[in-house]
């Protein structure tokens, strides 16, 4: 993978890397995408929250609720 930086940005990578948060330029390039993955999961995760709480009023999940969400998700009358 290639890609161009602005002579800014690049500054300051090799300026994190110099004085020592990462090894090189790759690990912190890595780190920003895992950081970025984690934070769009917990984006994620807000708005599924979030959908939850819009949906209205809970109901107590039994055996038989489980059973009968597992069967619509997998097209059976179970």
């Amino acid at each position: 993978m290639s890609f161009a930086l602005p002579e800014s940005l690049r500054e300051y990578i090799d300026a994190r890397v110099r004085d020592g948060s990462y090894g090189n330029t790759s690990e912190y390039l890595r780190d920003l995408i895992r950081r970025d993955q984690h934070e769009q999961a917990a984006k994620r995760l807000r708005d599924l929250i979030a959908d939850g709480l819009a949906s209205g009023d809970g109901r107590v999940v039994t055996d038989d609720v489980i059973a009968s969400l597992r069967g619509q998700a997998l097209g059976s009358d179970a």
